[in-house]
């Protein structure tokens, strides 16, 4: 069944990170040689909604970017850190506020690195209140909650209570999904695993 995307509400600057990371989808999907239709077909996602979002009239939600990220053999966090600029090869400084927003339920969730690299954070603001779909990912990932109360389910390995000051670290291959607990205000950081971009210099240790 096709879904649709969520057309949330822009802060500065944000009409032109949603034509950056529409332009960043279209790059991809030419290069694999897939169509609008193919593409939509693939990520089950309507084809009208995945022309407007390349034409950066439209806010991703998470799940119609995580379909969109996994159609085009990458991950969400991948496509919306090249919507910023990385500027130096090896060292990218992303001021506060910055980052493309994506709308999540609950908040939503903005990129905290430009450009393609070996680590992924993201920032999501808000949590959902119920369990959405569980998605895996190749990759490891990292949670660190900064403020409020998560529950992560993990797939064979539980329910795991996150609060404020607690980490949590497991395979992405695992599917995974989470949602806020009680009223505090949820702050979470999310770091994903990726693959060494252009920055990474394999003579250079860490």
């Amino acid at each position: 069944m096709a879904v649709s995307g969520a057309a949330g509400g822009t802060t500065d600057g944000e009409p032109e990170l949603r034509r950056r990371l529409g332009a960043v989808i279209r790059r991809r999907r030419k290069a694999m040689g897939l169509t609008l239709v193919q593409l939509a077909g693939r990520a089950e996602l309507s084809h009208p909604f995945l022309s407007q979002l390349e034409r950066g009239l439209v806010r991703p939600s998470m799940s119609s970017l995580h379909r969109i990220a996994q159609a085009l053999g990458t991950s969400q966090p991948a496509l919306m850190s090249q919507t910023l600029d990385p500027g130096d090869t090896r060292v990218g400084l992303v001021p506060a506020g910055e980052g493309m927003p994506v709308d999540n339920p609950g908040g939503s969730a903005r990129s905290l690195v430009a450009g393609t690299r070996g680590l992924y954070p993201m920032l999501f603001e808000g949590a959902p209140q119920e369990f959405g779909p569980a998605y895996a990912h190749d990759g490891d990932e990292f949670i660190h909650v900064l403020s409020g109360t998560i529950e992560v389910e993990i797939v064979g390995e539980g329910l795991h209570t996150v609060r404020t000051g607690d980490t949590l670290y497991y395979p992405g291959t695992l599917a995974h999904r989470w949602r806020g607990l009680g009223d505090e205000h949820v702050r979470a950081l999310f770091v994903q695993q990726g693959r060494p971009g252009p920055t990474h210099d394999p003579r250079r240790p860490g």
